[in-house]
């Protein structure tokens, strides 16, 4: 045990037995002491953040498991913060010595050295431990979710299924992973807390292909927190669904490029809101200057209809999560209301450099990524319209029921693949259209989507940035754009 006044002469023989097994209130001494050394050699700010992870993935190709990848882990991010400069060091090592040799090279990274001689370094106190994983019970789900075993029979069944559904199908995958993490966070100013995360997600990939014709469909769902994922899934009403839109796109026509009113359905649709204008209220984007947003707070940026959030709270959604990578307990953030600007999403750093309030959006791919501001459950709220309003609205345009693959550039523009469209007529959806790509800018989309309806859904998506890939949560109900460029033939 250290002793209470720890003299800065005695730091080349102090050492502790750290826990190996869990990450849990018996690291508080360390790290306590750790912080202090910190803190003692100039730091404004230390933070600890520690990670376990357990992950599995699995593939089925067609009637046979092509894949099937274990991956473990752990380490420990710090991170060192002197006025508005900071610095980020990792390391797998988790001894004490390890950890103290992390935060002494972050330390010189900023200039900073332990004192010398009988200087005092008094251990940081930190609060009682917030375990978000003993409150939720959350420490027996690894043992409940699905061996390999069980895994792999389930995929190859489903591949079945969606035999029996295709036509012309050559190729056919199911894909399922379980990511198990377990992370503790400590901080100078006090923050000591734990949680522990389970993210899955399972679903198909369908190729299919008939002479010169030939299309691929996909379809995933995610979860959080529910150790009976996979063996819940419902794979007989995914196969029907892949396997249609696959059907209705195989021989669909190729739209006409042209400006266009657009409906874009639920759920994933609300991708292009993530990507076009999510990313841009990102306090990482204030800090390099490369949002349209920057100085745009309590000014309209969208149409009066819109009104969008960000949270970390709907129950097993993708992008939930009790606390961030910082150790904030969660937040639910209004970004737009009736096309006001309210709120950008920040983490520590954006909140320092920038001046707005942490949201709790603090996340990072691992202990190996500093993190960041990013979004969690991000989508468009439900509006006043029906879903017959917004078609019976639209006189010729394109129904958008599934997006696919993208990219977006700094200040927001972008573009987008269609993976299954409609033409609408008159109200109606009249034939299937397929090679639609949807190209514009956020500022000019944000103020073009007039209607909303009430049917709210979500999808699991994946996310890029500074800090790594996270898991979020993308999602809109049926919505209306005034007009669009759609590329095509």
């Amino acid at each position: 045990m250290a002793p209470t006044l720890l003299l800065s002469q005695d730091l080349p023989s102090l050492n502790y037995t750290t826990p190996g097994d869990r990450l849990d209130g018996r690291w508080q001494e360390s790290l306590s002491t750790l912080l202090g050394l910190g803190r003692a050699a100039g730091a404004d700010f230390v933070e600890f953040f520690l990670e376990k992870v357990n992950y599995v993935s699995c593939l089925a190709e067609d009637d046979a498991i092509t894949s099937l990848t274990p991956r473990l882990s752990s380490g420990c991010g710090v991170r060192v913060y002197k006025g508005k400069g900071d610095c980020y060091v990792s390391t797998n090592d988790l001894s004490f010595n390890g950890l103290r040799t992390a935060l002494e090279k972050g330390l010189s990274i900023l200039g900073l050295t332990l004192p010398a001689g009988q200087s005092f370094v008094p251990e940081l106190n930190l609060e009682m431990l917030r375990d978000y994983a003993g409150v939720k019970e959350k420490d027996q789900w690894l043992h409940r979710c699905s061996p390999m075993q069980e895994m792999s029979d389930i995929l190859l069944g489903a591949n079945q299924k969606l035999d029996r559904y295709a036509s012309h199908a050559r190729s056919r995958r199911a894909a399922y992973f379980r990511d198990w993490q377990e992370v503790l966070v400590a901080a100078s100013d006090g923050t000591f807390a734990r949680d522990i995360r389970l993210t899955q997600s399972v679903g198909f990939s369908l190729f299919c292909a008939d002479g010169e014709h030939r299309t691929s469909m996909s379809k995933r769902s995610g979860d959080t927190s529910n150790p009976d994922y996979l063996r819940t899934w419902d794979a007989e009403t995914a196969a029907q669904e892949v396997a249609e839109s696959a059907g209705k796109m195989l021989y669909a026509d190729y739209v006409e490029s042209g400006n266009y009113p657009i409906i874009m359905a639920n759920q994933f649709g609300g991708v292009i809101f993530h990507e076009a204008c999510g990313h841009l209220l990102e306090t990482t984007q204030i800090e390099h200057k490369t949002t349209p947003f920057l100085d745009k707070k309590g000014e309209k940026i969208a149409h009066e209809n819109l009104t969008a959030w960000d949270e970390g709270l709907t129950d097993k959604a993708f992008g939930t999560i009790d606390m961030d990578d910082e150790g904030m307990p969660t937040q639910r953030t209004l970004l737009i209301e009736n096309g006001i600007l309210k709120n950008f999403i920040a983490d520590r750093t954006g909140s320092i450099r920038t001046g707005h309030p942490r949201t709790g959006s603090g996340r990072r791919q691992s202990y190996a990524y500093a993190a960041a501001s990013r979004m969690r459950n991000t989508y468009i709220a439900p509006g006043n319209y029906s879903v017959d309003d917004i078609f019976n609205s639209v006189e010729k345009g394109i129904y958008c029921k599934q997006m696919g693959g993208g990219s977006v550039g700094a200040t927001g523009e972008f573009n987008f693949a269609v993976s299954e469209a409609y033409l609408v007529e008159n109200g109606k959806l009249t034939k299937p259209l397929k090679g639609a790509t949807l190209i514009g800018t956020a500022t000019e989309i944000m103020n073009k989507i007039s209607m909303s309806s009430q049917d709210l859904g979500l999808a699991a998506g994946f996310c890029g940035s500074v800090s790594g890939s996270v898991y979020v949560t993308v999602g809109q109900p049926h919505i209306k754009v005034d007009g669009i460029t759609v590329g095509g033939r």
